[in-house]
């Protein structure tokens, strides 16, 4: 069974923790989108063909996807910085590897290597909501969760311009860059997070994962090339149900699991990483359309003819709007809740792909498309940690992030196939080369459409808050800061950490246990010595609070399950202090 801890103090966060897990997130999404403006030269400056050019990108998607949520559960264990550490040290290697090789073996080395570096993201997500206060949590999680679309849009324009202009190997070495200067500041900005899962790893699960993961994606990404009806493909995706569905019944019996399927199943959880998705689907497919379009000779009727450089640009405004979305977000989520938010932010896209339908006919255009669309991906993509972190307990978050960011490139991966067949499939063939057609681009704004359209479907059953009866006038943001507060606890605890004289006790770390002996919620008390803590669900529970210079104390409580607030105050030292039910 795995048991939270907080052997540790608590560390004061810094106002740098954000953009620095940001940056890092940032760094980490460039590696998706680096080679893309050079995808089609690949075959020639690595001396190979065209198929097997195509495992330099798909090594770094596999990588990604077995990482990620094996590095979340990891940090759970042994630390999120430090994992998150790891993780830039090794994408760094993979990108010296790759600077120095025009070889394909030793690029595919280099570029799987980078791919591992995917699991930053649920990791700083981790590290965010075991430090900050909840006032600044929501904007947080929402511009790190929004950092890989943020890192994919900016790559773009900057691979373009360093592509079109120096060696193409310039590419690796200014990500390497990056990755340093993002370790530097991790080091010097990131404190560690205080928060443990004891338990041990479970190995057999992670390679159980590793290889149903592979054996999954590997012939979505090769399945154009292989053949859709080969036995190859079709072998594999076989091979994968097994697999993955022995992995679950691992996962089932073992005490510490890697993935805790029943947290997982929950309503909240499911229906959350199948709307991932849903997203990540949406998010590629301008990706893929839109740099194409802006390039294809206007010889062809309805190319734009620009160059690499001027269509990245014209694409960077979905990453820009992303990023300016997470304040945006942040707001709309503290008065309305993350699913409202994640409804909202669907709507948008489906609002971007269906103009985006009858705007293609100049770069301007195009330009309109990337920003409606980042600003409803950048509105979902920022409501999904916060779904995730509400559902399940805080010596989970690394890992539940973890696999509901390996959702989203489950939806990228589902979307690059799917895009790819009907592009090729559309094509006009011209001197032996195929032309993408107008055609084969509505066809793909149309799946994405319909993608959204399932995506919302699934948000409409998720959960909703309940909201708290609120005055119709509000004088100020600390009023709202409170009514804020107010609603989080309408189900969990409350109360003030105390010392031994009665004076309240600031910064002290409260914990809430359930009945499993795991952790289901932890914070920092206020400078009043007040705390809250939601619960998960009804039963009896432990709360712990211990804090700087005072022996630690626990008490146990039962909450009902109903809409009302248990009050309990806790005495350091000494026993605790109950006060009656409200």
């Amino acid at each position: 069974m795995t048991h939270p801890t907080t052997d540790q103090p608590a560390p004061r966060p810094s106002g740098a923790i954000v953009p620095v897990l940001a940056f890092a997130g940032i760094v980490v999404a460039v590696m998706q989108t680096l080679l893309v403006p050079v995808i089609k030269d690949l075959p020639q400056l690595l001396h190979t063909t065209p198929s097997n050019a195509t495992w330099v990108l798909t090594s770094t998607l596999l990588s990604g996807a077995v990482a990620t949520p094996i590095m979340g559960r990891l940090g759970d264990l042994y630390g999120k910085r430090r994992m998150l550490l790891a993780s830039l040290g090794v994408m760094v290697v993979g990108a010296l590897i790759s600077a120095v090789t025009s070889t394909l073996m030793p690029m595919i080395v280099g570029r799987t290597l980078q791919g591992f570096a995917m699991g930053a993201i649920p990791l700083g997500i981790g590290l965010m909501r075991d430090m900050l206060p909840r006032e600044r949590l929501g904007s947080a999680m929402a511009l790190m969760s929004s950092s890989i679309g943020v890192g994919g849009g900016l790559a773009l324009p900057a691979a373009a311009l360093v592509a079109q202009h120096t060696n193409w190997h310039a590419l690796f070495y200014g990500s390497a860059g990056l990755g340093a200067l993002s370790i530097v500041l991790t080091l010097l900005a990131v404190p560690e997070s205080p928060m443990r899962a004891k338990g041990s790893f479970d190995l057999l699960g992670a390679l159980g994962l590793s290889a149903g993961l592979v054996l999954l994606l590997l012939p979505i990404t090769k399945g154009s090339d292989w053949g859709w009806s080969s036995g190859t493909t079709l072998g594999l995706f076989g091979a994968s149900v097994v697999v993955l569905l022995l992995w679950g019944l691992l996962e089932l019996r073992v005490s510490a699991p890697l993935v805790d399927l029943r947290t997982t199943a929950r309503r909240e959880v499911l229906l959350t990483n199948l709307a991932s998705i849903m997203v990540g689907v949406s998010f590629y497919v301008v990706s893929l359309v839109l740099p194409q379009l802006l390039q294809l000779p206007t010889a062809t009727g309805y190319g734009l003819g620009q160059s690499m450089v001027v269509a990245g640009l014209c694409v960077a405004p979905l990453g820009l709007t992303m990023m300016f979305t997470a304040p945006v977000y942040a707001r709309l989520s503290a008065r309305y809740g993350p699913k409202f938010t994640l409804i909202i932010g669907l709507l948008v896209i489906a609002l971007g792909y269906g103009g985006g339908l009858g705007l293609m006919d100049a770069a301007w255009q195009t330009v309109i498309t990337s920003v409606v669309l980042g600003a409803g991906i950048g509105l979902a993509y920022s409501s999904l940690p916060a779904l995730i972190v509400g559902a399940v307990p805080a010596s989970e978050t690394g890992a539940a992030n973890g696999l509901n960011t390996l959702m989203r490139s489950i939806g990228t991966s589902v979307s690059s196939a799917v895009i790819g067949m009907v592009l090729a499939n559309t094509a006009n063939h011209v001197n032996g080369l195929a032309v993408p057609t107008m055609h084969g681009f509505r066809i793909s704004f149309l799946i994405a459409t319909a993608a959204v359209a399932l995506g919302l479907l699934l948000a409409l059953f998720l959960p909703g808050r309940r909201p708290a009866a609120r005055p119709q006038l509000r004088a100020s943001s600390e009023e709202d800061a409170n009514l804020e507060r107010a609603e989080e606890v309408l189900r969990g605890f409350r109360g003030r950490v105390l010392d031994a004289e009665g004076a309240p006790v600031a910064l002290a770390k409260v914990t809430l246990i359930d009945r499993r002996g795991r952790q289901a919620g932890a914070t920092l008390s206020a400078q009043d010595g007040s705390y809250t803590l939601t619960v998960p669900a009804e039963g009896p529970y432990v709360l712990a609070a211990r804090a700087a210079g005072h022996a630690p104390v626990a008490s146990s409580a039962t909450h009902s399950g109903d809409d009302r607030p248990v009050d309990l105050d806790l005495s350091l030292p000494g026993e605790p202090v109950p006060v009656a039910e409200v």
